[in-house]
């Protein structure tokens, strides 16, 4: 029996134009009632950071079978509204959410929360906690690190080679990327994960990364999985996607 097939996207980082492109070419693939996965980093870079999280959230409450697990981006943005934070360990160059390079100044003006990056930051954080609404803070503090199904296993960064799931730190499953990149030996599952951008999504052979760099313009392609066996989806409908 074919396994029913499954719809994941990577990274969109604000990019509400590229998601909705995505979708369409999952609807027309034949998966407008399917299962569909997104990997994380709904915010920052791109333009409407808002937009992505309304018209997930919205799919959602219409019915979708969409299925969502924390980014690191998407974690940055939701601290920074908590307690003001931004800077994480785990960022080695030691700069913030809101420099340039991680797009948390984006995220805010899709809000309306502009010149972030050039205002005390006191006046930004009020300003950030009464523009987003309580809503899209709840929607992701209650996202999951993981998604575990049929041989797959959906994360947004990545997981420790050899560590049972159990014991996987939750840093790493948002942020990993040494140890686990020049991993090359089978894993209990084959890993469906985004957060390392590259060119296209690309298989591996025990992993399959699907963050083709959509926060730096580049396509956001969707990838179908029947069981292990990956498809990329673009206009003229599906690429296999194979090690």
């Amino acid at each position: 029996m074919t396994p029913a097939p499954q719809y994941v996207i990577g990274d969109i980082h604000g990019q509400i134009d590229m998601l909705d492109q995505a979708l369409a070419w999952i609807e027309a693939d034949g998966g407008r009632d399917a299962r569909v996965i997104f990997l994380g980093d709904l915010v920052d870079r791109g333009p409407n950071s808002r937009g992505v999280i309304d018209r997930v959230m919205r799919g959602i409450a219409q019915g979708c079978d969409w299925r969502v697990v924390l980014g690191n981006h998407d974690r940055m943005f939701a601290r920074f509204l908590q307690d003001g934070e931004m800077h994480d360990p785990r960022i080695k160059s030691g700069i913030g959410w809101l420099h340039p390079r991680l797009g948390g100044v984006q995220t805010l003006a899709s809000y309306g929360v502009v010149e972030a990056a050039n205002r005390p930051l006191a006046e930004v954080l009020e300003q950030a906690r009464a523009a987003v609404p309580q809503a899209h803070r709840d929607f992701i503090s209650a996202l999951p690190r993981h998604i575990e199904q049929d041989g797959l296993l959906f994360v947004h960064a990545g997981i420790r080679p050899g560590v049972p799931l159990a014991h996987q730190d939750p840093e790493d499953l948002i942020w990993i990327r040494d140890g686990f990149l020049e991993e090359s030996r089978p894993h209990p599952w084959l890993v469906v994960h985004g957060h390392t951008a590259i060119d296209l999504p690309f298989h591996y052979g025990n992993r399959v990364n699907l963050d083709g760099g959509a926060g730096y313009g580049r396509t956001l392609y969707p990838v179908v999985f029947e069981g292990t066996s990956a498809w990329m989806l673009d206009e003229a409908g599906r690429l296999p996607l194979v090690p």
